[in-house]
Parts: structure tokens; C-alpha cells; sequence
């Protein structure tokens, strides 16, 4: 069972729940592979970003590690849980980790998708409007617009810390979805509207005028240098490849729920595997966007080189302080 599936009541748990050993033993490795590599692909742009010391002038990269503590968070808090639960067909967590994970997963989400549509807003303001926007663009700001996204993300999800419950089947405990199917479908549809359609609206619009102002047009206030120019179209390109990513990783979750709750979609096998993929692929959005960073930022490339020199260099300054410290114990005990 999985946790987005919102749409799966008790009655159709046993006849959807297939223990295939070769099954099981894939989605674990998936998520093995999910948690490590966004645990240490997130942690690394977190440290980037702080060591490079640049969230003080700049407000892309105060996005960008907003977007890493939401992702980081859903990997941590979430991606480990819901493990468990397709390896063990049962919730073993207890009823307040049922309500508290469900709740982080969609707190997550909104996190991530209304930073991303902040970000692409300053984006923006950048490219159209350079001289307008520069003092409304500071990180003070930008500092504010991502309290006002973790408020908005508290808002759409709060109402899942009643959505979810931990019920008793056969002996067989659930975490399972406990509201009449009414507003059930309302709770759905508000999900995908407000966490997903409005805001692939805005990155549609924002990113499409910033793409054809960089790409095609003059701007008509300042004369910029051509690497001043080339800067920001990389800058842009990697962040239309994150917002894109988002968007496609969880297309397939929000059209499958939407399948359910308009469209013929009986419970079987072929169905339950859709789910299973469509969740697998919408945990994975969260390691994919340091993958963008690696193959795009030179700048986050070069962050990464220093950060292992510096890590390199501590290690070698403790071995060398170990060595000095043999000697001069060794040399006391001579001179003793």
C-alpha cells in the first residue's frame, strides 16, 4: 500500500496486496538506492551553499536550499517509512506516525513546488525586470517568501493529520485513509489543483517569458556583457530542469488519482503495480535535483571540489597532529 495512494480503502486492501518476493525485493532496492542518493546528494548542496557563503547576496541560491531542506526532509522523514511498508504489506509505526508521516509527505511537497514557483518568479524578476526589481529582490526578502511558503504548505497540508488513520484488518495493521469518500474526492482535487496545477501554471508562464527574453529578446535597460548573459541562461536552464522534473515525476501520481476518482480504474495487479510505479517515481523527484546541479552548475561543480579539498585537508591536518603528538610524547619519554 502506498502512502499516496489516497484512494485505497480497507475493502480493497486484500485483493490489490500481491507478496511477490522478486517484487519486493526490487522496490527495496529502489528505495535503497532513493534514500541514499538524496540523502547524501541534498546534504552535499546544503553544504555548498552554506560553506560558499553566498546566501547572503544571493536569493537563488536561498531557494535552492530551501528546496534542499524540503527534499532532504522527505527523504529523512518519509522515504524510509513507506519502505517499510511495501516490504512488510502492514503499518508497524503506531497511529501517531501514521497521521505525522503522511502529513510531512504532502508538507514536502508543498514546500518544494511553491519554493519552486517563488524561484521562478525571482527568476523572473531578474531577467524582465533587472533594474525595477533589485531592491525588492534582497535575501531579507527572499528570506520572507520562503517563511510564506512553509506557511502556505502548512495550510494545504494540515488537514492530512486527521485525513490518515491506523485501523485493525484481520489482525493486519493499516495506515489508511478514514474520511467519507466526499470529501475525500474534495481533499484530492484541492491537492492537485493548489499542488500542482496552479503552480505548473506560474512556472509555465514565468519560465516561458524569462526563456524568450534571454534567448530571443534585448534588453531595453541595461546592456549586459555577454558572460553576464550566458550566466543567467545557465542559471535558468538548470532550474527549468528542476521545476520540469517536478512536474513530470508527479504527473503520474496526480493522473492516477484522478483516474480513480473519475475514470474506470478496477483494483487489480496491473493497476497496484501503476500505483507502486507512479509513487516510486514521484519519491524519486527528491534526489534527481542535486543530479541537475552536477550536470549544469560548474559553479555548484566547483563548490563540490572544495568542499572534498577541504575535507581532504582537515583529514590530513588530524593525521599530521596525531603524528606530532607521538613525537613529542616520544621525545618526553627519551628525555625522561
Amino acid at each position: 500500500m502506498g502512502a499516496f495512494d489516497a484512494n485505497m480503502d480497507i475493502s480493497s486492501y486484500n485483493s490489490t496486496t500481491v507478496a511477490w518476493k522478486l517484487e519486493t525485493a526490487v522496490i527495496s532496492l529502489v528505495f535503497t538506492l532513493i534514500f541514499l542518493i538524496g540523502t547524501v546528494g541534498n546534504s552535499l548542496v546544503l553544504a555548498v551553499l552554506f560553506r560558499n557563503g553566498k546566501m547572503n547576496t544571493k536569493t537563488t541560491h536561498v531557494f535552492i536550499f530551501n528546496l534542499g531542506i524540503a527534499d532532504l526532509s522527505f527523504i529523512l522523514f518519509c522515504v524510509p517509512f513507506q519502505a517499510t511498508i511495501y516490504t512488510m504489506d502492514e503499518w508497524v509505526f503506531g497511529p501517531v506516525f501514521c497521521k505525522v508521516v503522511h502529513f510531512i509527505i504532502f508538507l514536502t511537497m508543498y514546500a518544494s513546488v511553491f519554493t519552486l514557483a517563488a524561484v521562478s518568479l525571482d527568476r523572473y524578476l531578474a531577467i524582465c525586470y533587472p533594474l525595477q526589481s533589485r531592491e525588492m529582490r534582497t535575501p531579507k526578502n527572499a528570506l520572507a517568501s520562503v517563511c510564506l511558503v512553509w506557511l502556505l504548505a502548512l495550510l494545504f497540508s494540515g488537514p492530512y493529520l486527521s485525513y490518515y488513520h491506523q485501523v485493525d484488518l484481520g489482525g493486519v495493521r493499516l495506515c489508511v485513509p478514514v474520511w467519507e469518500p466526499a470529501p475525500r474526492m474534495a481533499m484530492d482535487l484541492c491537492t492537485f489543483v493548489f499542488g500542482y496545477l496552479v503552480p505548473l501554471a506560474v512556472l509555465s508562464l514565468t519560465y516561458a517569458r524569462t526563456v524568450r527574453h534571454l534567448w530571443t529578446g534585448v534588453d531595453p535597460q541595461v546592456k549586459e556583457a555577454s558572460g553576464s548573459r550566458r550566466a543567467k541562461r545557465r542559471v535558468t536552464k538548470m532550474m527549468v530542469a528542476v521545476a520540469a522534473l517536478f512536474c513530470l515525476c508527479w504527473l503520474p501520481h496526480h493522473l492516477l488519482m484522478l483516474c480513480m476518482w473519475f475514470g474506470p480504474f478496477p483494483l487489480n495487479h496491473t493497476t497496484y503495480a501503476l500505483r507502486i510505479l507512479s509513487h516510486l517515481v514521484a519519491y524519486a523527484n527528491s534526489c534527481l535535483n542535486p543530479v541537475v546541479y552536477a550536470l549544469v552548475s560548474k559553479h555548484f561543480r566547483k563548490g563540490l571540489g572544495s568542499l572534498h579539498c577541504c575535507c581532504a585537508l582537515r583529514k590530513r591536518g588530524g593525521v599530521v597532529n596525531r603524528v606530532h603528538t607521538v613525537q613529542a610524547v616520544s621525545s618526553a619519554e627519551t628525555s625522561n
